[in-house]
């Protein structure tokens, strides 16, 4: 005789925040991947030592803005979660887009491993501007 059961698993909807709140964590956990990959390259590590990174001298205000440009980032994980639906929508949008730019601005006559970093970033973005751009709305 036999007994067969069928599980089914429950499927609860993810809600539009969590989405957008889990990419911006992907998009950062990326460019921290992106950064370390980047100290096995020969001379990379000789390089930051002297007091430059990929041309750029290493100063106050380099790490300053660096610092902010991740702040913002990781802060959103956060804000996503509590700004009101349509400040958080147009604010997701815009930083996104911003990053978008700075990211590909960034990526011209870089690596293979670099390049596709980048384009899983672009893409990861692009996901928080169509979750932020196509939001539910509920009737008044």
């Amino acid at each position: 005789m036999s007994t067969s059961t069928t599980t089914v698993f429950e499927d609860q909807r993810v809600g539009v925040r969590i989405k957008i709140s889990a990419l911006w964590v992907t998009m950062l956990v990326l460019f921290a991947y992106g950064d370390i990959f980047g100290f096995f390259k020969p001379g990379q590590i000789r390089e930051v030592m002297s007091g430059e990174i990929s041309g750029i001298e290493i100063t106050q205000g380099f790490l300053l803005a660096v610092s902010v440009y991740v702040a913002i980032a990781s802060v959103m994980i956060f804000r996503t979660l509590v700004l009101r639906p349509p400040v958080c929508r147009w604010v997701n949008i815009l930083l996104a887009v911003l990053y978008i730019a700075s990211i590909v601005a960034a990526a011209v006559g870089e690596d293979a491993y670099y390049l596709f970093l980048s384009a899983v970033e672009v893409a990861v973005l692009l996901l928080i501007v169509r979750y932020a751009w196509t939001w539910p709305r509920s009737e008044p």
